[in-house]
C-alpha cells in the first residue's frame, strides 16, 4: 500500500490530494478532512521539492509522506484541495483538472476568473454547479470569506447597498514565516535588539505595531488585499454592493477581526439584525453588551464558525448598521472552507468509481 494511503484500509470513498501540504493552511485541511470524516479512500500529500520526504500527520495515527507536484500525476484523483501560492497554482491547477481531478484552489490566481466559480458554501452553493467549465474551483481571500459569511443573511433580508470595513489581519494570513518574524521581533524588543535586525517579509516592525499595509499597492491608492475584498464580494454576493476596504496586519498570530459598516434598502431595527445574524449557518453571535461581551481572534483560534458581536444600529446614515466580526483564518478563512466545497461536490456532484 502506497505511504500517503489511509491506513488501515476503509470502505469506499474519494481520493483526496492536498497540494502545499507542508504549509500552514496545507496542514489544517488534513486536519479538518480527518476531523470531519470526509469520505476518503486515500489522501495524498503534495509540496515542493525541497519538502519531498518530509512527513505530515492525517488524524492522531497516521503519518504521510510529501510527493513531489511537480512531478505528480494527478490520473485517479477526485479532489484537490490546493493551496501551494499563486504562481504555481497558475501551473498545476489546470494540469490537475485536465487529469479529471476537481481542483478547489486557495490561491488569489482563479478568483476573478469568470469561468471559476468563488464560492463559499454559506453563501452562494450554487455557483459550485459552475465548476465543470474548467474543473476549478475558487476560495475566496480569507477576509472576504468572513465578511460574506455575515453579509449574507443581512442582504437577504434588508438588502444592502454599501458596505465599508476595516480588517485587523494576523500575520498567519502572511504564512508561518511571517508568523516567526512576529514571534522573533517581540522576543528580540524585550532583549533589546532592533526591530530592523528581524524584519525581513513586512515593510514596517510588525511586533506592538500596526501596519496598514497589505499586499502591494495600486494606481488607485488601495492595496490588492482591499481590491479584493471589493470584487470577490461583488462577484460572490451581489455585483450592484457598494464596496470600501481598509486592510491593516496587526501582532497577532491567528485570527483575522473585521469592523463591518453597512447601509441598506429597507429599515430595521438591531434587535431585528442581531435575530438575522443568530439563524444563520456559519455564524455564532456572541453580542452582550457588557465587559467579554464580545469574541476577539485569540478566542476565534481554532474555531470554526464566523463570530459576530458589537451590533448595533448606525445613525449617522438611514438604515445603518456596525458590527464586529472575527474568524480563524486559517479554518473558515481558508481551510475549512474548501473542505466544505469538498463536501457539497461529494455529496451532489461527484461519485466513487
Amino acid at each position: 500500500m502506497p505511504d500517503n494511503a489511509r491506513v488501515p484500509a476503509r470502505k469506499q470513498g474519494f481520493v483526496v490530494a492536498v497540494i502545499g501540504a507542508t504549509g500552514n493552511v496545507g496542514r489544517e485541511m488534513l486536519n479538518i478532512l480527518y476531523d470531519r470524516q470526509f469520505p476518503v479512500s486515500k489522501v495524498i500529500a503534495l509540496a515542493s521539492e525541497r519538502s519531498i520526504g518530509k512527513e505530515v500527520s492525517f488524524g492522531e495515527d497516521e503519518v504521510l509522506k510529501i510527493q513531489d507536484l511537480a512531478t505528480f500525476d494527478f490520473k485517479g484523483v477526485h479532489i484537490a484541495l490546493s493551496s501551494p501560492g499563486a504562481k504555481v497554482s497558475a501551473v498545476h491547477s489546470p494540469r490537475a483538472a485536465a487529469a479529471g481531478c476537481v481542483v478547489i484552489d486557495n490561491t488569489s490566481h482563479f478568483r476573478m476568473d469568470p469561468d471559476v466559480p468563488l464560492v463559499v458554501p454559506e453563501v452562494n452553493p450554487e455557483a459550485i454547479a459552475r465548476y465543470k467549465k474548467k474543473g476549478i474551483i475558487a476560495n475566496p481571500n480569507c477576509s472576504t470569506i468572513q465578511m460574506v459569511t455575515a453579509l449574507k443573511p443581512l442582504h437577504d433580508a434588508f438588502k444592502i447597498k454599501r458596505v465599508v470595513v476595516s480588517t485587523y489581519q494576523s500575520t498567519s494570513g502572511k504564512g508561518k514565516d511571517a508568523m516567526d518574524e512576529l514571534f522573533n521581533q517581540t522576543k528580540g524588543i524585550y532583549a533589546n535588539q532592533s526591530p530592523a535586525e528581524t524584519k525581513s517579509l513586512f515593510t514596517k516592525q510588525i511586533a506592538f505595531n500596526v501596519i496598514p499595509h497589505i499586499d502591494v499597492f495600486l494606481d488607485s491608492g488601495e492595496t490588492k488585499e482591499e481590491w479584493k475584498m471589493v470584487v470577490e464580494t461583488r462577484k460572490i454576493l451581489d455585483p450592484e454592493i457598494k464596496v470600501h476596504a481598509n486592510c491593516a496586519r496587526v501582532a497577532t498570530f491567528i485570527g483575522h477581526a473585521e469592523y463591518v459598516n453597512i447601509e441598506c434598502e429597507r429599515p430595521f431595527t438591531d434587535k431585528a439584525a442581531r435575530e438575522v445574524l443568530s439563524k444563520a449557518p456559519g455564524i455564532a453571535v456572541v453580542d452582550r453588551r457588557a465587559d467579554e461581551g464580545y469574541v476577539t481572534p485569540a478566542e476565534a483560534a481554532g474555531e470554526d464558525p464566523v463570530y459576530i458581536s458589537r451590533i448595533r444600529k448606525d445613525t449617522s446614515v438611514e438604515n445603518g448598521l456596525s458590527f464586529w466580526c472575527v474568524a480563524d483564518n486559517l479554518r473558515k478563512g481558508a481551510a475549512l472552507n474548501a473542505v466544505q466545497i469538498a463536501e457539497v461536490l461529494a455529496k451532489e456532484y461527484l461519485s466513487v468509481g
